[in-house]
């Protein structure tokens, strides 16, 4: 039965008109017609649908909506903002840098993994700015890429460190 939730999505407080049950993936694509979160996997193992609640990483598609009433999600569409409120700048980019770090080391080819790949990244960044190999590696195991561009991928979390790391100064 449809019950009306106000959840908060990238810093904005949306009515939404959905069963307290719904995964939130479908609440998102479906009745907020964000394009981030994808739906991969439904078993929440490839991280497709990834968004940060309370900025961290979380499976849309293996969580309740009502799990996320009173808390915070931010989508890939909400990334700029999020960064920009993190570092406390004015005026968000129109890119998060991991975002456009994708981009410049060429990361992406289908793209049906990298909303997924692009959430991770800028939660790891956000809690260790300056990640060794090994811990990008760590943090990014269970992101599935049929595409195989891994070693972009690195390349472009550590382009985007250093980027933040020339910002915070």
């Amino acid at each position: 039965m449809a019950t009306m939730l106000k959840i908060k999505v990238n810093e904005q407080v949306r009515t939404v008109s959905s069963a307290p049950d719904t995964p939130l993936l479908y609440v998102l694509t479906d009745e907020l017609n964000l394009q981030g979160p994808r739906f991969g996997c439904g078993l929440g193992q490839c991280g497709s649908c990834s968004v940060l609640v309370n900025g961290v990483e979380t499976r849309s598609c293996m969580t309740k909506v009502s799990a996320v009433v009173g808390k915070s999600v931010t989508t890939l569409e909400g990334l700029p903002a999020w960064y920009a409120a993190q570092k406390k700048i004015t005026n968000a980019p129109a890119l998060h840098p991991v975002q456009q770090a994708m981009i410049d080391e060429q990361a992406v080819q289908c793209g049906y993994c990298f909303n997924g790949m692009i959430i991770k990244a800028s939660e790891l960044l956000s809690k260790t700015p300056q990640p060794t190999e090994s811990q990008i590696r760590s943090a990014m195991n269970g992101h599935l890429c049929r595409c195989g561009t891994y070693p972009r991928v690195l390349k472009a979390i550590q382009r985007a460190s250093l980027v933040m790391k020339a910002v915070a100064k």
